[in-house]
């Protein structure tokens, strides 16, 4: 039964998604264009771009046969987040029906390294802060004032759950993602009166290039993280994200958090064994 209010035609609908080369990037675009909207792919390697325009391709044609080039509905951007001066040139030079973007999607992000904090890269760090905070802030700086000129837009967060459950190798990549996190709820305090939403999905464990990322292209390394398991898919997630903003226009969905059914919640870690942090104040008093 259809329900009071319309769900959004994406066909109505321009998506800006950066990140768009791989994993939730790449599947959510061409989730949105298999649905008939417009989208603005961005990510930093030009043949994934070229790849995903070939995808797109065949999803359209079948086999691939058709009219070949920049399809009318996709528009592909070589750019880097963290690169705001490329940003503001690329966006300037968009074709006039990628203008008025309707959806923004903020997926560019990745971890790297999974060592304690005092083992961990510095520069490593440097690189996720780079990418994870400062491209969502570049992204959401340039495109949002239009959003609120226009009263109405979407601004979506790919946030992760290590923003919510620590653990340990964590420490630097699930900063970011708080940050994003809690970004996205102060949007939506901002945003309050503009019909502008703001969600932020966070998902669990999914096999995408993640793990080969953050293990620097240890492809062993990388399966052995989901043996004996079966993880979400980018398709999993960009069903959510093409569900959240095609809901009606009056709902605004804050948060979403996705794990797949194998994954749950580690208990508290106690470390037995360890010296006790009172051990040296005990002898020292029993000397004295």
């Amino acid at each position: 039964m259809a329900g009071k209010y319309p769900h959004l035609d994406p066909r109505q609908l321009c998506v800006f998604i950066t990140g768009a080369t791989a994993g939730f990037g790449q599947a959510t675009a061409l989730r949105f264009l298999a649905g008939g909207a417009r989208v603005v792919a961005l990510g930093r390697r030009a043949e994934r771009l070229e790849a995903l325009a070939r995808l797109h391709q065949e999803q359209e044609h079948g086999s691939g046969e058709g009219p070949r080039g920049e399809s009318e509905r996709l528009h592909t951007i070589q750019a880097d987040v963290g690169d705001v001066e490329g940003m503001k040139a690329a966006l300037g030079a968009l074709p006039p029906a990628f203008r008025d973007v309707d959806v923004l999607v903020n997926n560019a992000g990745f971890a790297a390294g999974l060592g304690l904090a005092h083992e961990s890269s510095l520069e490593d760090w440097h690189a996720m802060v780079e990418t994870n905070i400062k491209g969502v802030l570049n992204t959401t700086h340039l495109l949002l004032p239009g959003m609120v000129a226009r009263k109405r837009g979407h601004v979506v967060m790919m946030g992760s759950v290590a923003s919510r459950y620590p653990y340990p190798g964590g420490n630097c990549y699930g900063g970011t993602k708080a940050f994003v996190h809690q970004f996205a709820m102060n949007l939506r305090a901002d945003l309050a009166g503009t019909n502008v939403r703001v969600t932020n999905v966070l998902p669990g464990m999914c096999e995408t290039e993640f793990s080969l990322v953050r293990f620097k292209g240890d492809e062993a390394r990388a399966k052995k993280v989901y043996d004996g398991m079966t993880p979400l898919t980018a398709e999993d997630i960009a069903e959510v994200v093409y569900w959240t903003t095609t809901l009606p226009a009056h709902v605004n969905v804050n948060a979403l958090e996705i794990m797949p059914v194998q994954q749950a919640f580690a208990p508290f870690a106690v470390s037995r064994g360890s010296p006790s942090p009172l051990s040296k104040g005990k002898a020292d008093k029993e000397d004295s």
